[in-house]
């Protein structure tokens, strides 16, 4: 039963979303809409199992109610997911399919790219529903909407670094990087150009290789990346990569990427803590996608206007940062106290 699910927590809405005629199976999990309408990537993939989906689901959808809330923006959270192939020869039919679903909620629910999910994807879901973002038509002819969450996460480490060392100057740390996805790889070229050594990892062989060319970057292994001797260590790929079998072997002083559901479990940002390690909380650091392309939910931004939203992340880790640092507590809780702090404040003015 979705209730007694270990991570379902006070969601207000899952929907089962189902059609035959085209093999469609997927989730839409809303976590809260105290501050608005709830809003969240729609994320293709082939999990394992019905149970796996419904897990990611609802552990996402709540972390963009925090992220979102973090943010500032007059959103709630949500997600969804699509139980397939992303590659598969009736992706079209299958996410105009879900369209149909989404149109049902008539805006209680956005949704825009993720994991599987391109603008060019997001294009095909408008074409059926009102209530998407990010999709391709929204921007100039080959932009990608991802390069607003790579920038929000250079500008995070950034942040991380300046409260770490006093200055945000990057040439010469090491940095490494798992998952050279679309946010990744643009990380990778963003602390590149700031002068940072890259050591990066991908399941995908030809990604690793395109990264490793263009900003002179070693190699590592997947499965090791993470126990690199760097300075900053870069979770860009899928979550729960911080736990008791990598914590041990982390040597970096600060871990600030853009992989949601980067702790397996909240205890593990407490150990990050006595650990002495700088962690940038995951919805913080990958806040800069929503930021600048959640606002056209609510308003017709510039591409100016866009990327302002977007520079203001860096303010707002270090203010977490030295909340942390003051109160002497974990910073994964700190930003849950702030996030959750203006949703309960959302929630109250609302009832």
């Amino acid at each position: 039963m979705v209730f007694d699910h270990p991570e379902f927590n006070a969601h207000e809405q899952v929907l089962f979303c189902h059609d035959d005629a085209v093999g469609l199976e997927a989730i839409i999990a809303i976590h809260s809409t105290a501050l608005g309408p709830a809003a969240g990537g729609c994320r293709m993939q082939p999990y394992e199992s019905p149970d796996a989906a419904l897990a990611d689901v609802l552990r996402l959808s709540e972390g963009m109610s925090l992220k979102n809330s973090m943010a500032g923006l007059p959103l709630g959270g949500g997600k969804c997911v699509i139980i397939g192939d992303p590659s598969a020869a009736n992706k079209h039919d299958l996410l105009t399919a879900f369209a149909r679903h989404v149109q049902t909620l008539n805006g209680r629910f956005w949704t825009a790219i993720d994991v599987g999910v391109g603008p060019a994807d997001a294009e095909i879901l408008a074409q059926s529903c009102d209530f998407i973002f990010a999709n391709a038509s929204r921007y100039p002819a080959g932009f990608d909407p991802s390069a607003y969450t790579a920038l929000g996460g250079f500008l995070s480490i950034q942040a991380a670094a300046a409260h770490r060392w006093g200055s945000i100057d990057l040439a010469g740390r090491r940095v490494a990087i798992q998952g050279l996805g679309a946010t990744g790889a643009r990380l990778a070229r963003h602390l590149h150009e700031a002068g940072a050594e890259l050591v990066v990892a991908d399941v995908s062989v030809g990604a690793v290789e395109r990264v490793v060319q263009e900003v002179r970057a070693s190699e590592a292994d997947p499965a090791a990346i993470h126990a690199q001797p760097v300075d900053i260590y870069a979770p860009c790929a899928l979550g729960g990569i911080l736990n008791d079998s990598t914590l041990p072997e982390i040597q970096a002083e600060v871990i600030c990427g853009l992989a949601n559901n980067q702790l397996a479990e909240p205890r593990h940002g407490a150990a990050l803590h006595a650990a002495g390690i700088t962690y940038v909380p995951d919805y913080v650091a990958n806040g800069g996608g929503i930021s600048a392309a959640g606002t056209a939910i609510f308003s017709d931004p510039t591409p100016d206007e866009a990327e302002a939203t977007v520079n203001r992340l860096f303010d707002t880790v270090t203010t977490v940062l030295d909340l942390a640092r003051a109160q002497a507590r974990p910073t994964s809780e700190v930003a849950d106290e702030i996030a959750r702090a203006r949703i309960n404040s959302g929630r109250a003015e609302g009832a």
